[in-house]
């Protein structure tokens, strides 16, 4: 039998090189599955290869667990095999991490650090134990007990300290650190932890320091955070220009590799053609060896291996070892953050200590990449517009947590900048176009679409951003395809037409989308059914594909059944709007279930089945009563007609003396010297005591109701 495992193992690697990971899984799990006994490490192996390629390749986390969870009842019967008892308790504990099940994440770590005591010392033994302590730490982090985390910490510095690995005590003593800023306990526990990495880092020399990228910018990035703490500003720049230049210098690493690898791949190609000459294929053969060489010299680090295990530290497996900021050797891997996010938070730091010094087109242009390399990784994550968090795994929600922080810190700054500059319009400009834009959706939800059109239209004169722009003018055209008359529909294709014809250059899937969305329900208004339907099945592949928006997908498939029946495939249109009263049930999405309804009673009453229509259209009226009452509550609001009325907010413009008075007034308090300059507290003038509203009468003007 063991040949029939080798075979299958084959074959399992073989699916897993070409990419098809679902042959792969099956492959291995014909061993599992099979009636014929296996010996129980043979399937310990499997399982635990199953696992990995799970974790690696897909969000079946709960599968995962459960194979290495019966790989751990298997080992109990095998008194040695301790490589494979330590890798099924990292991995099982990197499960427990993924789903939020931190209680059982620390029993497996504690058996798991008594059986490596229970071990001679050996190198692998207590690497292991470096392993398990890292992913406690964490664990103890995540539940608040900092006293216990930093047991666990130290318990692995003395590890790698045993191992005199410096590397790995450098490790343990930046985590050292980083609870001590989490948890300030005292200034003694602090500075201590602060010259432990000191001197560690100090004793690595410049040659090991090159190789440890991601502990550089760890401990650069705490040494800042314990700098601004203790507001020691001019020492902390310091430590932002060396980060600053080792991003830059990686960053042009990748791009070289980037472009290496691209020459690679078209040498690779050229060497597959059979009726290459000889004389030509060997040139090109030396021509590949040298650049393999060069790549691999550029990847290279004291810490690279071809399987790294599951980082102890959060961090996504299936990100590309090139691309993380790895913190420690095998069997740990662990990352902080990815790059990307240590990326924008360098570029943060670098607008927190450039703003006070004036630095403002720098800063504007590091507001932007990192504003802009956010976004990127939030659509990754599957964070888009109407995306609920019940959708998210739990590992998306947590790191999307740390990006969205970001995010605010970006747009705080970048407000503080205009207003640093005196640019108060700008800072209005910014608020007033977002406020519009809201109105606009309140309007269009509540049914009124004059009224939204007018604030969308309002929104994107408002703003300098041309993606904001399409976006309002898009919403604004399907407001006014909602009206319904000729009138609207030709405003409606005056705004969407010549963003239509651009639609190729825009940079978002975004746009692309909503422009597609908004295009074929004109055209399908127009009763052009076969062109609305080619273009809303592009930008519903777009939608599914890149956006991962429910909500506009569901609404995508509204109007592609409308299409089906309005082009007689009742079969089709069947399919259709039954998949889209799916996504809009899970969604609450009263509008669109009712939309779907009403095109589902007009199929069932023509192709007479009665039991349908009426089970059908009881169901609708049960919603559009639910929505009524809804938009009655609204309507009473009293804040609903100063929402939708006609006329945009006007936020009060400074006029010359009021900057002046208010300069005047500034330049007795403001420190310049330090990040937080802007918006220090000044004597409040007594005459804008009057302005100030009773609590009380606040309160009740939030709550109350008028009849419209």
């Amino acid at each position: 039998m063991e040949a029939v495992a080798e075979g299958l193992w084959g074959l399992a690697d073989y699916a897993e090189k070409k990419g098809e990971i679902g042959k792969a899984v099956k492959c291995l799990e014909a061993i599992c599955q099979s009636h014929a006994s296996f010996l129980p490490i043979v399937e310990v192996k499997t399982r635990l290869r199953i696992s990995t390629l799970l974790l690696k390749h897909s969000h079946n986390v709960n599968q995962a667990k459960s194979h290495l969870e019966r790989s751990q009842l298997l080992l109990k019967q095998i008194p040695s095999c301790f490589d494979l008892k330590f890798r099924t308790f990292s991995m099982l504990s990197q499960c427990y991490h993924l789903v939020g099940a931190i209680p059982p994440q620390k029993q497996t770590l504690l058996k798991a650090l008594d059986l490596t005591a229970s071990l001679p010392p050996e190198v692998s033994v207590r690497l292991w134990a470096c392993n398990f302590n890292s992913q406690l730490a964490n664990a103890l982090i995540i539940e608040g007990d900092y006293h216990s985390a930093f047991s666990a910490l130290e318990s692995g510095f003395d590890s790698a300290s045993q191992l005199c690995y410096p590397e790995l005590q450098m490790f343990f003593a930046t985590s050292v650190l980083h609870v001590h800023l989490m948890q300030w306990y005292d200034d003694n526990s602090v500075q201590s932890a602060l010259r432990r990495c000191d001197d560690l880092w100090e004793s690595l020399g410049p040659d090991r320091r090159e190789q440890c990228l991601g502990l550089l910018f760890y401990n650069e990035l705490l040494h800042i955070f314990y700098q601004l703490r203790v507001c020691d500003y001019k020492n902390a720049n310091q430590h932002v220009d060396k980060l600053d230049a080792a991003m830059k210098a990686d960053s042009q690493k990748m791009r070289e590799a980037q472009r290496l690898t691209n020459e690679l791949n078209a040498l690779n190609q050229s060497l597959s053609r059979p009726d290459l000459p000889n004389r030509e294929r060997s040139l090109l053969s030396s021509k590949q060896a040298q650049i393999q060489d060069r790549i691999s010299s550029m990847n290279n680090t004291n810490w690279s291996a071809e399987q790294p295990l599951e980082p102890a530290y959060f961090g996504n497996t299936k990100r590309p070892w090139q691309e993380k900021l790895v913190l420690a050797p095998p069997p740990i891997d662990g990352e902080w953050l990815p790059k990307s996010a240590v990326y924008a938070l360098v570029d943060l730091m670098v607008v927190i200590f450039g703003r006070p010094r004036g630095l403002f087109k720098e800063c504007a242009k590091r507001i932007q990449s990192g504003m802009r390399a956010i976004q990127v990784e939030l659509v990754k994550l599957g964070i888009t517009d109407g995306v609920r968090e019940v959708d998210l795994q739990h590992s998306a929600i947590w790191m999307a947590g740390v990006y969205l922080m970001l995010l605010m810190q970006f747009l705080e700054n970048k407000v503080a900048v205009e207003l640093t500059r005196s640019e108060f319009v700008e800072a209005q400009e910014a608020c007033e176009s977002i406020i519009e834009m809201l109105r606009g959706q309140y309007a269009h939800s509540v049914g009124c679409y004059s009224e939204a059109a007018f604030h969308y239209i309002e929104a994107a004169k408002l703003t300098g951003s041309k993606s904001m722009q399409t976006m309002c003018q898009v919403y604004a055209a399907v407001s006014y395809i909602c009206i319904g008359d000729a009138e609207s529909s030709s405003q409606a294709l005056d705004l969407i037409g010549p963003i239509y014809r651009m639609k190729d250059s825009f940079v978002g899937v975004r746009e692309q989308a909503s422009v597609l969305f908004a295009y074929g329900l004109l055209l399908m208004r127009q009763d052009e059914y076969e062109e609305a339907r080619a273009r809303l099945a592009k930008g519903l592949q777009i939608a599914h594909n890149s956006m991962g928006n429910l909500q506009l997908i569901a609404q995508y498939l509204t109007i592609l059944g409308h299409l089906a029946l309005a082009l007689h495939d009742t079969v089709q249109a069947r399919e259709i709007l039954r998949s889209s009263l799916t996504l809009a049930k899970k969604l609450y999405d009263i509008p669109t279930q009712i939309w779907v309804l009403s095109v589902l009673t007009g199929l069932y009453k023509g192709l007479g089945e009665i039991g349908n229509e009426m089970e059908n259209e009881e169901y609708r009226k049960k919603k559009l009563d639910d929505l009524q009452t809804k938009l009655a509550d609204a309507h009473s609001s009293i804040h609903h007609i100063e929402l939708i009325d006609k006329v945009r907010i006007e936020v009060q413009q400074f006029h010359e003396l009021d900057i002046k008075r208010a300069m005047e007034s500034q330049s007795m308090g403001v420190n310049l010297d330090i990040p937080e300059s802007v918006g220090l507290s000044t004597p409040m003038p007594a005459s804008s005591s009057s302005r100030l509203l009773d609590l009380d009468n606040l309160d009740s003007r939030r709550r109350g109701k008028r009849k419209i």
